[in-house]
């Protein structure tokens, strides 16, 4: 069962989506509609994929208008559609009552979230069927547009996809430009030293390693890390990283580290790094390049 994100955490976002649209009032919708007229609206998903975002529909009217009133469609509740899949042409998703002013002016900004979330949750899927079958996991990076953090790994988890770390807090990740902080001769005593340093301060929290080359990969599967980020390696290189892993921790209690892929991921490309047996694949792309998933708004008088 999906989990909606904290009201707290997109609150603000609303605030500004309603506050740079409405702005001192909607003209064209005051011109054309009574104060009193009424109107239902029925929000419908027009092209393949996955639902995403219906919960915040109800938040958004009440920004513009707590006389607007959400309600499921028939036989079908809000849990049930939020993160299906439908390869319908035509499919509704849920209706909004109320005055027909405000249904109007709520139409775009109701619009923008759902097709985004639902273009991300739509794109996560996508991957996370190319790699069906194999041990990785899809899952998404901090590449997310501002203020959309929370809800855009939402859409991930509707997808099918899982999350990364949230951001800088709740994660150690060493990457390129921190371990070229640590100097090219000492670089592997002094990364020994910081992974203490961070266990004995904060045991609590997951420490991931990037790595670009073999030696590297050598010297860093030795160190007492959760994950190994192989970063823009070849599926060759990637399926010695794990051949050595697994071999390393064989007789061991546990695998090791868990293995993951970064850098040139495509939907061409994610089955042959899957192939290789590593366990996750971060795509910047589900985030930062999904398409918008075809939803509108259609609006008659009550």
């Amino acid at each position: 069962m999906l989990s909606f994100p904290n009201l707290k955490t997109f609150e603000p976002l609303i605030e500004l989506a309603v506050r740079e649209d409405l702005g001192s009032g909607d003209v064209t919708s005051r011109l054309l509609a009574s104060e009193r007229a009424e109107g239902v609206a029925v929000i419908v998903q027009k092209s393949p994929g996955v639902a995403c975002g219906l919960p915040i529909v109800r938040h958004v009217c009440r920004a513009f208008d707590e006389r607007l009133k959400v309600e499921p469609m028939p036989g079908v509740s809000i849990a049930q559609a939020e993160g299906r899949f439908s390869d319908a042409r035509l499919t509704p998703l849920l209706c909004v009552r109320g005055p027909m002013r405000s249904l109007l002016s709520a139409e775009r900004t109701l619009l923008n979230f759902l097709q985004h979330m639902g273009g991300v949750a739509t794109l996560t899927r996508k991957f996370v069927d190319q790699v069906r079958g194999t041990r990785a996991r899809i899952i998404d990076t901090r590449k997310t547009r501002p203020g959309y953090r929370a809800l855009d790994k939402y859409a991930v988890l509707a997808g099918g996809g899982a999350n990364h770390r949230q951001g800088l807090y709740d994660m150690v990740l060493i990457k390129d430009n921190h371990l070229a902080q640590l100097g090219r001769d000492r670089w592997a005593e002094r990364l020994g030293e910081l992974i203490a340093r961070s266990r004995a301060e904060n045991p609590q929290l997951p420490i991931e390693v990037e790595v670009t080359t073999l030696s590297q990969f050598d010297r860093v599967l030795d160190m007492p890390v959760d994950y190994v980020l192989l970063d823009n390696m070849d599926t060759k290189t990637i399926k010695q990283c794990v051949d050595m892993r697994d071999a390393r921790f064989a007789i061991a209690k546990h695998r090791g580290p868990e293995l993951e892929a970064s850098g040139g991921v495509n939907l061409e490309t994610v089955r042959p790094i899957a192939e290789t047996g590593v366990d996750r694949i971060s795509v910047g792309a589900i985030t930062h390049s999904a398409p918008a998933l075809d939803i509108s708004l259609e609006i008659d008088p009550a």
